[in-house]
This record gives C-alpha cells, sequence and structure tokens, in this order.
C-alpha cells in the first residue's frame, strides 16, 4: 500500500445540472442528499463515484453509481483516471472515501457561512491505494468499517436533532408563558405588561426629545387578525421597533477590504455572528478614522447583532457587556432595547422558532434572502411583565445548559467514533 492524491487515481469534474432544473425521467439524477432524483437524459454512462463538494449540510458525503446517470452541480464525478497502471475498484473506493469522510471536509473545505470542497485541495488530498488484489480482498472489511462509521454517525446526528427540537420547544413555551404557568399562580399580583410598556414607550419619546435617537415613522397598531398565538392575560403584543431605540443595518467602508488592516476598531460580519455568542476568530479590522465616518453602524455593549441576508440569515448574538467598540457590515443589523436588560429577553425570541419563521416570511430579493428594516421593525413580540421576564431568562439558560452539556457529550462522542475508525484504518493503511 502507498498514499497518492486523489488526482493520481482518479479523474474527476463538476456535474452540470442544477436540481431545480431537473426534470423528471428514467436516468439517475445524483444529488448531494442521501437521496436520489431522475432526468429526463444522462450525462454519463459508467461506474462512477460521486462525492457532495458544495452543499454545506452534505459535505463530503459518497455515493456510488454504475450504470447512465447526470450529476448534480454540488458534486465531483470521480472515474479511474489510469485503469492499466492504477487498476481500481470503485465499491471498494466508495467505502475508503466514505470512511475518511469527516477527515476529508477538514482537509480541503474552504469558506466560512459556507464551506465548500476546494478542487485543488481535494485533488491533492492523500488516500491509499493498494493493488487491484488486495482491493478486491479487503473491500469487505472496508465496507463494514464503513457500514458501522455510518450508523454509529446516523444515531449521534439523531440525538443532536432531538436536542435541536428539545431547545426550540422550550423556546416557543417560554415565549408563550407556558414555561412560568406554575410562577405565575403564585404571583398573582404581578405589574401587568402593559405598564412596562407604559414606561419604555416614555423613556423612548425621551430620548427622543432630548436628541439622542431619532424619531421613526409611528408603527401601525396591532390588529387581531396579526396577532400569531395566544399569550397570557397580563402579557401585552408590541412591535420590535416600539422596544427599541435604535434598529438598522451596517455599511461596507470605502475601499471595502482594501479598508482592512491587522489590527483596530473591530468590524463585525456576518460570519462573526452565532446565537450562542459573538465569535472573534476571523473578525477584520478598520482603522479609527474609518470607524468615525461609518455613522450609524457603531455597536454598543449589549446590543443584539441580527445576520439580516444569505445562508445564516436569522443568526443572532448579543455583544458582551465588557465589548468596548465596532461596527457592522451590510449584512448584520443592530437591534438596540431602550432597556439594555431586555436584550437578553429579545434574544431568546429572536432565537425561537416564531421569529425564525417569520423572517422567512417576511424576507425580500431575488437570488439573496433579506430582511429589509421596515418588516423587522413589525415584527410582534410578546412582552411579559418584567418580573416574569427575567424568571423566563434565567429558566431558559438553566434547561439550555443542561442541553448543551448533553450536546457536548453527544459532540465528544461523535469525534471518539471518528477516531476510533481512523485509528483502524490507519492501521489497516500500514499492513
Amino acid at each position: 500500500m502507498e498514499l497518492k492524491k486523489i488526482k493520481e487515481i482518479f479523474s474527476f469534474e463538476k456535474g452540470s445540472l442544477q436540481s431545480l432544473k431537473c426534470t423528471a425521467g428514467d436516468y439517475n439524477f445524483i444529488t448531494a442528499s442521501s437521496g436520489w432524483k431522475t432526468h429526463n437524459s444522462f450525462d454519463y454512462e459508467c461506474e462512477a463515484l460521486i462525492v457532495a463538494v458544495a452543499a454545506s449540510g452534505s459535505l463530503g458525503r459518497v455515493h456510488y453509481v454504475n450504470g447512465k446517470f447526470i450529476s448534480s452541480d454540488l458534486c465531483f464525478v470521480l472515474k479511474p483516471k489510469d485503469s492499466i497502471n492504477l487498476p481500481v475498484n470503485l465499491e471498494f473506493y466508495y467505502s475508503i472515501i466514505k470512511s475518511l469522510k469527516e477527515d476529508l471536509v477538514k482537509s480541503t473545505a474552504t469558506g466560512t457561512a459556507k464551506k465548500s470542497i476546494n478542487k485543488t485541495n481535494f485533488g491533492n488530498y492523500r488516500i491509499p491505494y493498494y493493488s487491484i488484489k488486495e482491493q478486491n480482498r479487503l473491500k469487505p472489511i472496508f465496507e463494514k468499517v464503513a457500514d458501522n462509521l455510518e450508523k454509529i454517525n446516523y444515531e449521534l446526528s439523531n440525538q443532536k436533532q432531538l436536542i435541536s427540537k428539545l431547545k426550540q420547544a422550550i423556546l416557543q413555551e417560554a415565549i408563550q408563558g407556558k414555561l412560568t404557568q406554575e410562577w405565575r399562580k403564585q404571583n398573582p399580583n404581578t405589574e401587568p405588561a402593559s405598564e412596562l410598556l407604559e414606561r419604555i414607550e416614555a423613556e423612548k419619546k425621551r430620548l427622543i426629545k432630548d436628541n439622542k435617537i431619532r424619531k421613526e415613522k409611528p408603527l401601525a397598531p396591532i390588529t387581531e387578525e396579526e396577532i400569531p398565538f395566544k399569550i397570557p392575560e397580563n402579557w401585552t403584543w408590541v412591535k420590535l421597533l416600539g422596544l427599541c431605540s435604535k434598529t438598522g443595518s451596517g455599511s461596507t467602508p470605502k475601499g471595502g477590504k482594501s479598508a482592512y488592516i491587522e489590527s483596530g476598531i473591530k468590524f463585525i460580519r456576518s460570519q462573526n455572528v452565532y446565537d450562542n455568542g459573538l465569535r472573534t476568530k476571523d473578525i477584520a479590522y478598520i482603522s479609527n478614522e474609518v470607524h468615525k465616518k461609518m455613522k450609524g453602524t457603531k455597536v454598543e455593549s449589549e446590543d443584539l447583532l441580527l445576520n439580516i441576508t444569505g445562508g445564516s440569515i436569522g443568526r443572532c448574538c448579543i455583544v458582551p457587556s465588557n465589548f468596548d467598540t465596532g461596527n457592522i457590515n451590510q449584512h448584520v443589523a443592530i437591534i438596540r432595547s431602550i432597556d439594555k436588560n431586555l436584550s437578553y429577553f429579545l434574544h431568546k425570541i429572536i432565537c425561537s422558532s416564531y421569529f425564525q419563521k417569520t423572517i422567512i416570511e417576511v424576507q425580500t430579493g431575488a437570488g439573496r434572502e433579506g430582511l429589509p428594516k421596515n418588516k423587522m421593525d413589525e415584527i410582534l413580540i410578546p412582552l411579559p411583565p418584567e418580573t416574569e421576564r427575567k424568571i423566563i431568562v434565567e429558566k431558559i439558560d438553566n434547561l439550555m445548559h443542561s442541553y448543551d452539556s448533553l450536546e457536548l457529550e453527544i459532540i465528544q462522542n461523535e469525534q471518539h467514533a471518528n477516531m476510533l475508525m481512523q485509528a483502524v484504518l490507519k492501521e489497516a493503511f500500514q499492513n
């Protein structure tokens, strides 16, 4: 056995068909997903491997096909390059590449928000090459390894999906008042949310009068038809802008990426915004001079940052309380609460399935999704009384901490399983 680059063993090219242009027919249409479709024409009539290279959730997935087929443009089609000097049993290499999926993706993928397997990196990735006699002998062994790894990862993936659903269920129960139903019975004399809203509105008028924030166009009254679900009697509905001193997206600094410098003022982009916090690992920087010119895009501590375009639309984080200063680009919006403490509750609402579905329903734009400010400002927020709001945030945080611990355990099990399988493969490669 010797390690060879994929491009030494296989010729490969990108598939030709976009999924949306698929027309059902008599021939297999191989996509990045686990299931195949059909099409009314074919590009290939041969034995081949199909590797998903540009579909984030399916990166590295491999298919074996033999016959007439066409492939998605999100995949590479691999065929033996030199059948005389480097003969290949494609069913054997189907198992090999399937077993190496995790490392293959880690070693060859590029990008941040939307990862894809780089063609050059893929071609240079090294896999074991055995004589055809050894390939045929080892085929059942590697099939078993690949199948076991797939079963383990499938089960662990199901567990992660279950936790994700549980988290969403908790958030939905919280914003509908179901999580604190018993608490309300024990605290019947809590000040209603309407009084909290009156104080917020009074504070907003004061800030406008003192020229600390600008006056926005009045919001239309909330109608019965707009209300998406029932909330407790002492809660109230309010439009997002009604709770905020500022909402709106950032902009690109003059000169675009050429304005970025090695260190300076943080410039936050969508790839830095995640539900579990602001990630500064690959953050960009701009000069203080550029920062001062970018009025209206300055970030403050405990602001909410919401991704409003592209594949990461809906991701939202709270800016840390110890944050110094920074700016955002045009793909991110600032949501600044009148009451900073309210940011933590609003973050829970924005991460809920209710708010995320609303974003999908109201977004606009051809070819690239986008959430415009006027639509964002109008999204309805269920507002509980101040005391209950604090209890809700505390309960959610405690429950999410438990789920995060379970999720971490699953991820560690996943990593452990892959490490064990990689060790088995490594030992086999060396024999």
